[in-house]
Formats: structure tokens, sequence, C-alpha cells
């Protein structure tokens, strides 16, 4: 392929401005109405769902949220563009693309509650567990994706990450690997700004994240990733090509962090008040609206029904997440090795005698 068709636009892709109206764009496909309703109620969900996780956590009901509030563009649709025979696999920061590929959002967030497991089955939603250490998860996407090919699956996986995990040597490992066998992946980053509390310049000096797919033989493109019309037109057009047989797709999405990288992080150490407000005009889920409203397609009647289904969510999550949950202290032992060794045995035993003098049991 020539090098001139992987380099990516000189500028984001754009459908919709920071005022919802639509823009010139003759090269990508304009998604249809029905497309943008369904993208705008899981927006809407979306924003109650991290609303109402970092209400959980100020009430001791989660450990710990990252939010994706300002990004759920990207989160709804990287989930949306999939097939159901896909694969995704999420950093801990996409709760609502989880959620948009079927998982209960009570299951979604059982890990950052401090379970030891991912609560749900990978298997049954085709959602890999939450990776908490940066671009681990996508040497296991394109292991996923390039099993899928031997076994002549039509199976694309789509591996989220954020712009932190390009300076991981995972992600050289992952796109390397993928490009060289024509994996079907999408990798897909989200461009916030901020690795914690480290700035993208801090990070790169490459012209964009998507330029680096250059060095892989991989097309990049770059994307508007607070514009939903943007992302789901970029984002179906690289699932396709990777489904097609023209191997791993790289997408960066420039998009921004608007609260803390969680509730454990004070982000007035590292950036200023003026550069948060700059990009509260840009907000996806205002931009989706005005161009709904103005076409007449989202009506006060609509808009009420969506309202009201991201309360119902709000309500099961609060009301999930405010059980108790008595440990099972036999659980420390079940599930590290499928045939416990004779340590093990030793401690699970001796755990057993400590709880049963104590009353425990």
């Amino acid at each position: 392929m020539p090098s001139h068709d992987l380099l990516p636009s000189d500028e984001p892709v754009q459908l919709l401005d920071q005022h919802g109206r639509r823009t010139e764009d003759s090269t990508h496909r304009f998604p249809s109405d029905q497309e943008l309703l369904r993208a705008h109620e899981a927006l809407v969900v979306g924003r109650r769902i991290n609303e109402q996780a970092y209400a959980l956590v100020r009430q001791g009901r989660l450990a710990v949220y990252p939010s994706s509030h300002g990004q759920e563009a990207c989160e709804v649709a990287a989930a949306l563009v999939m097939g159901d025979g896909d694969w995704l696999f999420p950093t801990y920061r996409d709760t609502v693309s989880i959620v948009g590929r079927g998982v209960d959002p009570v299951d979604a967030l059982v890990l950052l509650k401090g379970d030891w497991h991912s609560g749900y089955d990978p298997t049954v939603h085709r959602v890999a567990p939450q990776a908490t250490p940066l671009a681990t998860q996508l040497v296991h996407a394109v292991g996923v994706a390039h099993a899928a090919t031997l076994r002549g699956e039509d199976t694309v996986v789509m591996a989220m990450c954020g712009d932190g995990a390009t300076s991981e040597g995972d992600f050289h490992e992952a796109l390397n690997f993928a490009a060289v066998f024509k994996a079907p992946v999408v990798f897909f980053v989200q461009n916030n700004e901020y690795a914690i509390s480290v700035p993208l310049a801090r990070q790169s000096v490459a012209p964009s994240l998507a330029h680096k797919g250059v060095g892989y033989g991989m097309p990049g493109e770059r994307v508007d990733g607070n514009d939903v019309a943007a992302l789901l037109s970029v984002l179906g057009s690289a699932v396709d090509a990777a489904r097609g047989g023209g191997g791993p797709q790289l997408v960066e999405a420039h998009t921004y962090r608007m609260q803390a990288h969680t509730n454990a992080d004070d982000a007035t150490r590292y950036r200023q008040d003026d550069e948060v407000e700059a990009w509260r005009d840009r907000d996806p889920l205002l931009r989706s609206e005005a161009y709904l409203v103005g076409r007449e397609l989202l009506t006060e009647e609509r808009r009420s029904a969506i309202a009201a289904t991201a309360e119902e969510v709000a309500a099961s999550m609060r009301d999930g997440l405010m059980k108790d949950v008595e440990p099972v202290a036999s659980d420390l032992f079940a599930h590290v090795y499928a045939t416990p060794t004779p340590q093990l045995r030793e401690q699970a035993a001796f755990l057993d005698e400590e709880l049963s003098r104590e009353g425990a049991r």
C-alpha cells in the first residue's frame, strides 16, 4: 500500500460542528436519522451513568470511578458500529461502551466496586474484562482477532485505549503483530489530552497519534471525538475495512476528559479551569441534541422518553450497587489454579480453622 494511503486527514473528520450544524464532507457517509437518534439516546444514558457512578463513589458504594464525561460519543459510537459477533476490548474508562454492548450497568461496575471478578461473562457478551494496566488488553485483542481469522470466523475486534497507552510497549507489539498478520482489529485511541497528569505534548511529538500507523503499514484516521456523527462514520468504515480483509485500522478520536482522571485525582494540579471551560461548548451530547432538534427529529415527547430511560438505568444502578454482598472466604483460593497446589490447600485449611475458632463459621 502506498504510504500516502496510510496517512490520516490533515484535520480530524467532522460532520457536525460544535453548534450541531452539518458540515460539508463528501468523503464520509453521514449517518441516517435513525442511527443518530439511537446514538443520542445512548449519549443521554451514558451521561446519566457517569453522573450516577460519581454519586455512588461519594456514597462509598464504588471504590473508584474513571468518568468518561465528555467522551461519551466515543464510547457510544464504538459499541454501535460493531456486529453481534464482534469483540470489544475496553479500558477502565469504557463503562458506557460496555453497557452499549448489552452488559448490565451494575455488572459492568462490579470490578470498580472492588470485587475480585469482572462482574459479567466475557464470552456471553463478547466483551473482555476491563483492563486497568495500560495497553495490555491490546495484545489480547490481537490474539482474539488472529484466532478468529484462523478459524475462518467473521469477527472484528474493537480494541480501545487512551493516549497514554500509546506510550507503552504493548501498544507497539499489538500494532506490529496485527499488521504483519492482517488481524481484523480496529485500534481506537481516545485522545483526551492527558495520561493522568501528563499532557500529550510530553508523550509524543508525532503530528498525531493516528500517524503512528504509518510505521506499521497500517492506515490511520483522525476524527472529532465529540462528534457522534463523524465517529459513527469513521469507526463504521474502519470496522468494514477490517472485516473485508483490509487488516488492522488505527483511529484517533480528539476529545477531552472533562472530569478528573478518577475520583482520587485532583485535576486542578495540572490543568487550568479555563482549559476545561473551553471544551464545555464542544459537549457531544449538546451537539447531537442541537442537530436533532434543528431537524425536528427530537420532539419533547421523545426527549422525555429518553430521559425516563436514563433515570431507570440510574435507579437500577443505585439498587444494585447499594446491596451489601457478604464475601466468601474460600473464594480467595477457588480460582487461583484449576488444581489447587498443596500450599493453597494448606492455606485454605489454615484460614478455615482460624474462622471456625473465631466463630465466623
